[in-house]
């Protein structure tokens, strides 16, 4: 590895350091499915995420709601001390798709219709409120 990567490489494991975030990949539900119980938490309090995924019907928020449990995790490894009501918020939600498995139904005369089922990719990356977004 040069000498220019290499101090690439070493600024962006510095900066991954200061962000507390998580990932889930591959999740077997529509990106559309997702975004819906996604836009609900999105800019929340932690706390207060957790109870809306905690009581929401859609099955995507109990998916969402471990991954909010591992970001809070996350930030209570790298900063050892554990988490307070009012000191987390969900900065930024992220939803992309992911691979389609591409299935084939039965149709009526002979055809095929085809299936997507869809997939998708989260992450989800949590912050410190500072005095200036308390208020």
């Amino acid at each position: 590895m040069g000498a220019r990567k290499k101090l690439a490489a070493e600024a962006r494991k510095e900066a991954l350091k200061t962000q507390y975030f998580a990932k889930l990949n591959s999740v077997p539900t529509s990106p559309r499915k997702m975004r819906y119980v996604a836009d609900m938490i999105r800019g929340k309090e932690v706390f207060l995420a957790l109870g809306i995924l905690k009581f929401s019907n859609k099955e995507a928020s109990g998916r969402l709601e471990k991954l909010l449990r591992s970001a809070i995790a996350n930030w209570e490894l790298k900063n050892e001390r554990k988490a307070e009501a009012g000191l987390l918020y969900v900065k930024e939600l992220k939803v992309d798709s992911a691979t389609m498995l591409k299935r084939l139904r039965p149709a009526p005369q002979g055809r095929g219709y085809r299936v997507r089922k869809r997939s998708n990719h989260v992450t989800l990356s949590i912050d410190t409120l500072t005095t200036n977004e308390q208020n």
